[in-house]
Protein backbone atom coordinates (compact mmCIF):
# COMPACT_ATOMS: atom_id res chain seq x y z
CA UNK A 1 0.00 0.00 0.00
CA UNK A 2 1.32 3.34 -0.62
CA UNK A 3 1.82 6.03 1.98
CA UNK A 4 -0.60 9.01 1.88
CA UNK A 5 2.05 10.77 4.43
CA UNK A 6 5.01 10.26 1.45
CA UNK A 7 4.84 13.01 -0.82
CA UNK A 8 7.67 11.35 -3.41
CA UNK A 9 5.56 8.31 -3.57
CA UNK A 10 2.34 10.36 -4.91
CA UNK A 11 4.61 12.33 -6.95
CA UNK A 12 5.66 9.31 -8.70
CA UNK A 13 2.31 7.73 -9.13
CA UNK A 14 1.29 11.07 -10.69
CA UNK A 15 3.92 11.18 -12.92
CA UNK A 16 3.85 7.03 -13.83
CA UNK A 17 -0.40 7.76 -14.71
CA UNK A 18 0.63 10.34 -17.27
CA UNK A 19 3.96 9.22 -18.89
CA UNK A 20 2.03 7.07 -21.36
CA UNK A 21 -0.03 10.24 -22.86
CA UNK A 22 3.34 12.64 -23.52
CA UNK A 23 4.67 9.58 -24.77
CA UNK A 24 1.91 9.55 -27.17
CA UNK A 25 1.90 13.35 -27.36
CA UNK A 26 5.52 13.56 -28.51
CA UNK A 27 4.54 10.89 -31.20
CA UNK A 28 1.94 11.97 -32.75
CA UNK A 29 3.65 15.24 -32.79
CA UNK A 30 6.88 13.79 -34.07
CA UNK A 31 7.72 14.94 -38.03
CA UNK A 32 9.97 12.05 -38.55
CA UNK A 33 6.56 9.64 -38.14
CA UNK A 34 5.01 8.54 -41.02
CA UNK A 35 1.06 8.91 -40.61
CA UNK A 36 0.18 6.57 -43.05
CA UNK A 37 1.77 3.71 -40.28
CA UNK A 38 -0.16 1.42 -38.16
CA UNK A 39 0.97 1.35 -34.58
CA UNK A 40 1.11 0.02 -31.70
CA UNK A 41 0.38 1.17 -27.79
CA UNK A 42 0.78 -1.17 -24.86
CA UNK A 43 -0.58 -0.22 -21.48
CA UNK A 44 -0.66 -2.24 -17.84
CA UNK A 45 2.11 -4.25 -16.20
CA UNK A 46 5.45 -3.25 -17.42
CA UNK A 47 7.31 -6.14 -15.29
CA UNK A 48 10.16 -7.91 -17.99
CA UNK A 49 9.85 -5.56 -20.42
CA UNK A 50 6.29 -7.08 -21.65
CA UNK A 51 5.13 -3.44 -23.08
CA UNK A 52 8.33 -3.02 -24.86
CA UNK A 53 9.14 0.68 -24.28
CA UNK A 54 12.46 -0.31 -23.15
CA UNK A 55 11.73 -0.33 -19.51
CA UNK A 56 9.89 -2.11 -16.73
CA UNK A 57 7.57 0.37 -15.74
CA UNK A 58 3.99 0.04 -15.58
CA UNK A 59 1.85 2.27 -17.94
CA UNK A 60 -1.90 3.26 -16.68
CA UNK A 61 -2.47 4.78 -20.01
CA UNK A 62 -2.03 3.69 -23.54
CA UNK A 63 2.10 4.66 -24.61
CA UNK A 64 3.22 3.94 -28.06
CA UNK A 65 5.58 1.40 -28.48
CA UNK A 66 8.38 4.02 -30.27
CA UNK A 67 10.80 0.57 -31.34
CA UNK A 68 8.28 0.46 -34.63
CA UNK A 69 8.86 3.83 -35.47
CA UNK A 70 10.09 3.22 -38.72
CA UNK A 71 7.96 0.26 -39.70
CA UNK A 72 4.37 -0.79 -39.89
CA UNK A 73 2.59 -2.94 -38.04
CA UNK A 74 -0.15 -5.37 -38.89
CA UNK A 75 -0.75 -7.36 -35.67
CA UNK A 76 -0.13 -7.83 -32.17
CA UNK A 77 -0.48 -10.55 -29.97
CA UNK A 78 -0.65 -9.87 -25.86
CA UNK A 79 0.62 -13.64 -23.87
CA UNK A 80 1.34 -14.24 -20.07
CA UNK A 81 4.61 -11.71 -19.64
CA UNK A 82 5.34 -11.31 -23.38
CA UNK A 83 4.34 -9.56 -26.46
CA UNK A 84 4.76 -10.26 -30.45
CA UNK A 85 4.45 -8.42 -33.13
CA UNK A 86 3.93 -8.56 -36.55
CA UNK A 87 5.15 -6.13 -39.09
CA UNK A 88 3.32 -5.21 -42.44
CA UNK A 89 6.56 -6.84 -43.96
CA UNK A 90 5.61 -10.17 -42.41
CA UNK A 91 8.75 -10.17 -39.92
CA UNK A 92 7.78 -10.99 -36.26
CA UNK A 93 9.33 -9.05 -33.12
CA UNK A 94 9.19 -10.74 -29.43
CA UNK A 95 9.31 -8.81 -26.05
CA UNK A 96 9.09 -9.15 -22.95
CA UNK A 97 9.91 -12.47 -20.32
CA UNK A 98 11.72 -15.33 -21.85
CA UNK A 99 11.92 -17.63 -19.26
CA UNK A 100 10.94 -20.49 -21.54
CA UNK A 101 11.86 -19.48 -24.80
CA UNK A 102 8.56 -17.55 -25.49
CA UNK A 103 10.75 -15.01 -27.51
CA UNK A 104 12.13 -17.21 -30.39
CA UNK A 105 15.94 -15.31 -30.10
CA UNK A 106 18.77 -16.92 -30.55
CA UNK A 107 19.95 -14.45 -27.23
CA UNK A 108 20.10 -16.68 -24.25
CA UNK A 109 18.47 -13.88 -22.32
CA UNK A 110 15.37 -14.24 -19.13
CA UNK A 111 13.68 -11.14 -20.29
CA UNK A 112 13.79 -8.34 -23.24
CA UNK A 113 12.92 -5.00 -22.43
CA UNK A 114 12.51 -4.40 -26.26
CA UNK A 115 11.16 -5.80 -28.91
CA UNK A 116 13.71 -8.24 -30.82
CA UNK A 117 13.03 -10.27 -34.00
CA UNK A 118 12.15 -13.74 -33.68
CA UNK A 119 14.48 -15.84 -34.93
CA UNK A 120 14.92 -18.41 -38.17
CA UNK A 121 11.44 -17.70 -39.60
CA UNK A 122 12.74 -17.98 -43.50
CA UNK A 123 9.09 -17.05 -44.73
CA UNK A 124 7.01 -14.31 -44.69
CA UNK A 125 4.46 -14.52 -41.69
CA UNK A 126 0.48 -14.01 -41.59
CA UNK A 127 -0.26 -14.89 -38.46
CA UNK A 128 0.64 -14.66 -35.07
CA UNK A 129 -0.43 -16.07 -31.82
CA UNK A 130 0.94 -15.89 -27.81
CA UNK A 131 -0.31 -18.00 -25.29
CA UNK A 132 0.64 -17.80 -21.50
CA UNK A 133 4.51 -19.30 -21.71
CA UNK A 134 4.55 -19.76 -25.26
CA UNK A 135 4.09 -18.46 -29.45
CA UNK A 136 3.74 -19.32 -32.75
CA UNK A 137 3.39 -17.36 -36.49
CA UNK A 138 1.40 -19.07 -39.37
CA UNK A 139 3.00 -18.43 -42.62
CA UNK A 140 1.43 -16.84 -45.86
CA UNK A 141 1.09 -20.05 -47.34
CA UNK A 142 0.01 -22.01 -44.09
CA UNK A 143 2.80 -23.79 -42.25
CA UNK A 144 2.41 -23.60 -38.43
CA UNK A 145 6.03 -22.55 -36.23
CA UNK A 146 5.86 -23.00 -32.52
CA UNK A 147 8.38 -21.86 -29.30
CA UNK A 148 8.34 -21.80 -25.82
CA UNK A 149 7.22 -23.89 -22.88
CA UNK A 150 5.72 -27.30 -23.78
CA UNK A 151 6.04 -29.36 -20.82
CA UNK A 152 2.52 -30.82 -21.80
CA UNK A 153 3.05 -30.83 -25.62
CA UNK A 154 1.65 -27.30 -26.69
CA UNK A 155 3.97 -27.07 -28.37
CA UNK A 156 2.49 -30.29 -31.12
CA UNK A 157 6.20 -31.24 -31.94
CA UNK A 158 5.51 -34.82 -30.30
CA UNK A 159 6.23 -37.07 -27.35
CA UNK A 160 9.71 -37.01 -27.58
CA UNK A 161 10.49 -33.05 -27.82
CA UNK A 162 12.17 -30.83 -25.66
CA UNK A 163 10.10 -29.53 -22.58
CA UNK A 164 11.58 -26.00 -23.59
CA UNK A 165 11.96 -25.16 -27.35
CA UNK A 166 13.59 -21.48 -27.17
CA UNK A 167 13.69 -21.20 -31.32
CA UNK A 168 10.28 -21.45 -33.74
CA UNK A 169 9.60 -25.08 -34.74
CA UNK A 170 7.78 -25.96 -37.97
CA UNK A 171 5.22 -28.19 -36.21
CA UNK A 172 6.13 -31.17 -38.71
CA UNK A 173 2.89 -33.50 -38.29
CA UNK A 174 0.95 -31.04 -40.31
CA UNK A 175 2.78 -31.43 -43.67
CA UNK A 176 0.59 -30.98 -46.36
CA UNK A 177 -2.19 -29.04 -44.45
CA UNK A 178 -2.77 -25.70 -44.28
CA UNK A 179 -3.81 -23.83 -40.90
CA UNK A 180 -5.72 -20.67 -41.36
CA UNK A 181 -5.61 -19.57 -37.70
CA UNK A 182 -4.73 -20.52 -34.38
CA UNK A 183 -5.05 -19.72 -30.64
CA UNK A 184 -2.83 -20.31 -27.66
CA UNK A 185 -4.20 -20.90 -24.31
CA UNK A 186 -2.72 -21.23 -20.84
CA UNK A 187 -0.93 -24.68 -21.97
CA UNK A 188 -2.90 -26.21 -24.68
CA UNK A 189 -3.31 -24.61 -28.32
CA UNK A 190 -6.71 -24.43 -30.98
CA UNK A 191 -5.82 -24.58 -34.61
CA UNK A 192 -8.29 -24.44 -37.62
CA UNK A 193 -7.39 -25.44 -40.89
CA UNK A 194 -8.44 -23.83 -44.80
CA UNK A 195 -10.98 -26.79 -44.64
CA UNK A 196 -12.78 -26.18 -41.47
CA UNK A 197 -11.23 -28.34 -39.73
CA UNK A 198 -10.26 -27.90 -35.71
CA UNK A 199 -7.34 -29.24 -34.10
CA UNK A 200 -6.29 -29.44 -30.34
CA UNK A 201 -3.02 -30.24 -28.56
CA UNK A 202 -1.33 -29.97 -25.67
CA UNK A 203 -3.03 -30.62 -22.01
CA UNK A 204 -6.03 -31.68 -21.76
CA UNK A 205 -7.50 -31.43 -18.08
CA UNK A 206 -10.75 -29.93 -17.39
CA UNK A 207 -11.91 -30.71 -21.20
CA UNK A 208 -10.48 -27.94 -23.05
CA UNK A 209 -9.01 -30.42 -25.85
CA UNK A 210 -12.69 -31.45 -26.79
CA UNK A 211 -11.53 -35.24 -27.20
CA UNK A 212 -12.02 -38.34 -26.18
CA UNK A 213 -9.23 -40.21 -24.40
CA UNK A 214 -10.46 -43.50 -23.43
CA UNK A 215 -7.41 -44.37 -25.53
CA UNK A 216 -5.07 -42.93 -23.49
CA UNK A 217 -5.64 -45.53 -20.61
CA UNK A 218 -2.62 -47.08 -19.28
CA UNK A 219 -2.61 -50.78 -17.63
CA UNK A 220 -5.51 -51.52 -15.70
CA UNK A 221 -6.78 -47.92 -16.45
CA UNK A 222 -4.57 -46.13 -13.90
CA UNK A 223 -2.12 -43.71 -15.03
CA UNK A 224 -4.16 -41.88 -18.04
CA UNK A 225 -2.89 -38.81 -19.63
CA UNK A 226 -4.95 -36.23 -21.05
CA UNK A 227 -2.76 -34.55 -23.14
CA UNK A 228 -1.75 -34.88 -26.66
CA UNK A 229 1.40 -34.26 -27.80
CA UNK A 230 0.79 -33.64 -31.66
CA UNK A 231 -2.26 -31.98 -33.60
CA UNK A 232 -5.65 -34.06 -32.95
CA UNK A 233 -8.93 -33.82 -35.11
CA UNK A 234 -11.30 -32.58 -32.57
CA UNK A 235 -13.69 -35.57 -33.95
CA UNK A 236 -16.82 -34.54 -32.04
CA UNK A 237 -17.13 -31.81 -34.37
CA UNK A 238 -16.32 -33.91 -37.60
CA UNK A 239 -18.41 -32.90 -40.19
CA UNK A 240 -18.84 -29.01 -38.99
CA UNK A 241 -17.44 -26.45 -40.60
CA UNK A 242 -15.24 -24.35 -38.30
CA UNK A 243 -14.37 -20.85 -38.79
CA UNK A 244 -12.92 -19.36 -35.39
CA UNK A 245 -10.99 -20.40 -32.22
CA UNK A 246 -10.43 -19.17 -28.91
CA UNK A 247 -8.57 -20.99 -26.19
CA UNK A 248 -8.50 -19.77 -22.63
CA UNK A 249 -7.17 -20.75 -19.31
CA UNK A 250 -8.90 -24.18 -19.06
CA UNK A 251 -11.57 -23.76 -21.66
CA UNK A 252 -11.91 -23.43 -25.86
CA UNK A 253 -14.54 -22.22 -28.00
CA UNK A 254 -14.91 -22.67 -31.93
CA UNK A 255 -17.76 -20.95 -34.03
CA UNK A 256 -18.89 -23.17 -36.87
CA UNK A 257 -19.88 -21.82 -40.66
CA UNK A 258 -23.66 -21.00 -39.76
CA UNK A 259 -22.61 -18.82 -36.82
CA UNK A 260 -22.90 -21.36 -33.79
CA UNK A 261 -20.77 -21.47 -31.23
CA UNK A 262 -19.16 -24.57 -29.71
CA UNK A 263 -17.45 -24.67 -25.80
CA UNK A 264 -15.86 -27.28 -24.08
CA UNK A 265 -13.91 -27.35 -21.01
CA UNK A 266 -13.82 -26.44 -17.15
CA UNK A 267 -16.43 -23.79 -16.51
CA UNK A 268 -17.62 -23.35 -20.09
CA UNK A 269 -21.09 -23.88 -19.30
CA UNK A 270 -23.34 -24.30 -16.50
CA UNK A 271 -23.75 -28.08 -16.14
CA UNK A 272 -26.90 -27.20 -13.90
CA UNK A 273 -28.59 -26.14 -17.46
CA UNK A 274 -27.05 -28.52 -19.73
CA UNK A 275 -27.40 -31.60 -17.56
CA UNK A 276 -24.49 -33.86 -15.98
CA UNK A 277 -21.26 -34.12 -18.07
CA UNK A 278 -18.06 -35.48 -18.26
CA UNK A 279 -15.90 -32.66 -18.69
CA UNK A 280 -12.98 -34.91 -20.74
CA UNK A 281 -15.38 -35.82 -23.53
CA UNK A 282 -18.13 -33.42 -24.02
CA UNK A 283 -18.84 -29.72 -25.41
CA UNK A 284 -22.13 -27.82 -25.82
CA UNK A 285 -23.83 -25.69 -28.54
CA UNK A 286 -25.08 -22.40 -27.25
CA UNK A 287 -28.34 -22.27 -28.77
CA UNK A 288 -28.93 -18.28 -27.14
CA UNK A 289 -26.85 -16.93 -29.30
CA UNK A 290 -27.66 -15.06 -32.59
CA UNK A 291 -25.18 -15.43 -35.86
CA UNK A 292 -21.75 -15.66 -34.18
CA UNK A 293 -18.64 -14.24 -36.01
CA UNK A 294 -15.69 -14.56 -33.42
CA UNK A 295 -15.22 -15.61 -29.80
CA UNK A 296 -12.93 -15.24 -26.91
CA UNK A 297 -11.65 -16.71 -23.99
CA UNK A 298 -10.53 -15.19 -20.75
CA UNK A 299 -9.76 -16.99 -17.59
CA UNK A 300 -13.06 -18.03 -16.50
CA UNK A 301 -15.05 -16.04 -18.86
CA UNK A 302 -16.19 -16.52 -22.36
CA UNK A 303 -17.01 -13.26 -25.51
CA UNK A 304 -18.75 -13.36 -28.28
CA UNK A 305 -19.10 -11.06 -31.38
CA UNK A 306 -22.77 -11.52 -33.29
CA UNK A 307 -22.35 -10.87 -37.04
CA UNK A 308 -24.67 -7.56 -36.74
CA UNK A 309 -22.13 -6.49 -34.04
CA UNK A 310 -23.62 -7.54 -30.46
CA UNK A 311 -21.05 -8.59 -27.90
CA UNK A 312 -22.45 -11.39 -25.50
CA UNK A 313 -20.32 -12.87 -22.19
CA UNK A 314 -20.60 -15.14 -19.83
CA UNK A 315 -18.77 -17.02 -17.03
CA UNK A 316 -16.90 -15.79 -14.06
CA UNK A 317 -17.52 -12.28 -13.25
CA UNK A 318 -14.31 -11.62 -10.81
CA UNK A 319 -13.82 -7.51 -10.78
CA UNK A 320 -16.65 -7.23 -13.46
CA UNK A 321 -14.78 -8.61 -16.39
CA UNK A 322 -18.52 -9.49 -18.35
CA UNK A 323 -19.19 -5.63 -18.63
CA UNK A 324 -22.76 -6.15 -17.67
CA UNK A 325 -22.73 -3.24 -14.54
CA UNK A 326 -22.11 -6.08 -11.61
CA UNK A 327 -19.75 -8.88 -10.26
CA UNK A 328 -22.71 -11.53 -10.28
CA UNK A 329 -21.47 -14.34 -12.35
CA UNK A 330 -23.79 -15.21 -15.61
CA UNK A 331 -24.03 -18.84 -16.87
CA UNK A 332 -25.70 -18.32 -20.26
CA UNK A 333 -24.74 -15.26 -22.77
CA UNK A 334 -25.56 -12.18 -21.52
CA UNK A 335 -25.46 -8.79 -23.74
CA UNK A 336 -23.26 -5.73 -22.80
CA UNK A 337 -25.22 -2.89 -23.75
CA UNK A 338 -23.99 0.26 -22.77
CA UNK A 339 -22.30 2.08 -25.41
CA UNK A 340 -22.66 -0.97 -27.17
CA UNK A 341 -26.34 -0.46 -27.94
CA UNK A 342 -26.20 2.20 -30.10
CA UNK A 343 -22.29 0.79 -32.08
CA UNK A 344 -21.64 -2.05 -32.84
CA UNK A 345 -18.57 -4.24 -31.96
CA UNK A 346 -15.71 -4.95 -34.46
CA UNK A 347 -13.27 -6.42 -32.54
CA UNK A 348 -12.76 -8.47 -28.78
CA UNK A 349 -10.18 -9.90 -26.60
CA UNK A 350 -9.99 -11.18 -23.28
CA UNK A 351 -6.92 -11.42 -20.37
CA UNK A 352 -7.26 -13.43 -16.92
CA UNK A 353 -9.87 -11.27 -15.57
CA UNK A 354 -10.47 -8.01 -17.96
CA UNK A 355 -11.87 -7.60 -21.50
CA UNK A 356 -11.16 -5.24 -24.31
CA UNK A 357 -13.31 -4.32 -27.39
CA UNK A 358 -13.28 -1.99 -30.69
CA UNK A 359 -16.28 0.27 -31.24
CA UNK A 360 -16.15 2.15 -34.40
CA UNK A 361 -12.89 2.76 -33.80
CA UNK A 362 -12.61 3.15 -30.14
CA UNK A 363 -11.37 0.98 -27.30
CA UNK A 364 -13.42 0.19 -24.50
CA UNK A 365 -11.86 -1.87 -21.51
CA UNK A 366 -13.32 -3.18 -18.42
CA UNK A 367 -12.96 -5.92 -15.45
CA UNK A 368 -9.71 -6.34 -13.48
CA UNK A 369 -7.40 -2.72 -13.13
CA UNK A 370 -4.88 -4.25 -11.12
CA UNK A 371 -4.62 -4.14 -7.69
CA UNK A 372 -7.62 -3.24 -6.49
CA UNK A 373 -7.35 0.43 -6.14
CA UNK A 374 -3.96 0.65 -4.49
CA UNK A 375 -0.13 0.92 -5.55
CA UNK A 376 2.99 -0.61 -4.39
CA UNK A 377 5.17 1.15 -1.79
CA UNK A 378 7.85 2.10 -4.80
CA UNK A 379 5.26 3.71 -6.82
CA UNK A 380 4.61 1.12 -9.48
CA UNK A 381 1.63 -1.36 -9.56
CA UNK A 382 0.92 -4.56 -11.31
CA UNK A 383 -2.28 -2.84 -12.86
CA UNK A 384 -3.04 -0.66 -15.66
CA UNK A 385 -4.41 -3.27 -17.96
CA UNK A 386 -7.66 -1.00 -18.64
CA UNK A 387 -5.62 2.06 -19.47
CA UNK A 388 -7.86 4.11 -17.73
CA UNK A 389 -5.11 6.35 -15.59
CA UNK A 390 -5.96 3.94 -12.44
CA UNK A 391 -5.67 0.49 -11.19
CA UNK A 392 -9.21 0.06 -10.34
CA UNK A 393 -11.77 -2.25 -11.88
CA UNK A 394 -14.61 -0.81 -14.37
CA UNK A 395 -17.88 -3.04 -14.63
CA UNK A 396 -19.02 -1.36 -17.26
CA UNK A 397 -17.49 -0.79 -20.66
CA UNK A 398 -15.22 2.37 -20.39
CA UNK A 399 -14.01 4.45 -23.49
CA UNK A 400 -9.74 4.80 -23.89
CA UNK A 401 -9.09 8.41 -24.19
CA UNK A 402 -6.34 8.71 -26.63
CA UNK A 403 -4.08 11.83 -27.23
CA UNK A 404 -4.93 13.10 -31.41
CA UNK A 405 -7.06 11.72 -34.18
CA UNK A 406 -6.35 7.52 -33.92
CA UNK A 407 -8.54 4.57 -34.96
CA UNK A 408 -8.09 0.90 -33.54
CA UNK A 409 -7.81 -1.60 -36.01
CA UNK A 410 -6.58 -4.82 -33.43
CA UNK A 411 -7.08 -5.21 -29.56
CA UNK A 412 -5.38 -7.82 -27.66
CA UNK A 413 -5.48 -8.77 -24.46
CA UNK A 414 -2.74 -10.38 -22.20
CA UNK A 415 -2.61 -11.37 -18.69
CA UNK A 416 -2.29 -8.30 -16.89
CA UNK A 417 -1.53 -6.07 -20.06
CA UNK A 418 -3.09 -4.91 -23.15
CA UNK A 419 -2.33 -4.10 -26.70
CA UNK A 420 -3.34 -2.19 -29.63
CA UNK A 421 -2.70 -1.71 -33.12
CA UNK A 422 -3.49 1.98 -34.36
CA UNK A 423 -3.63 3.98 -37.24
CA UNK A 424 -3.75 8.37 -38.03
CA UNK A 425 -7.39 9.42 -39.33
Amino acid sequence: MWSKSCNWQTIRRLDMKTCGTRIFQRWMSSENSSRSNKFAALWGNGDYGRLGHGGLESQWRPAICSAFRDQSLRAISCGGAHTLFLTESGRVFATGLNDFGQLGISENKSYSLGPVEVSGLQKEIALISAGYYHSCAITVDGELYMWGKNSNGQLGLGKRSAEVVPLPTKVDCLGGITIKMVALGSEHSMAVTDSGEALSWGIGDSGRLGHDHDHDSGILGFFKSTSEYTPRLIKNLEGIKVKNAAAGLQHSACIDENGSVFVFGERAVDKEVFGKVNNATAQFMISELPYSEEVACGGYHTCVLTRSGELYTWGSNENGCLGIGSTDVFDLPERVQGPFLKSPVTKVSCGWKHTAAISEGNIFTWGWGGSHGTFAEDGHSSGGQLGHGSDVDYIKPTMITFEGNVKALQISCGFNHTGAILEYT
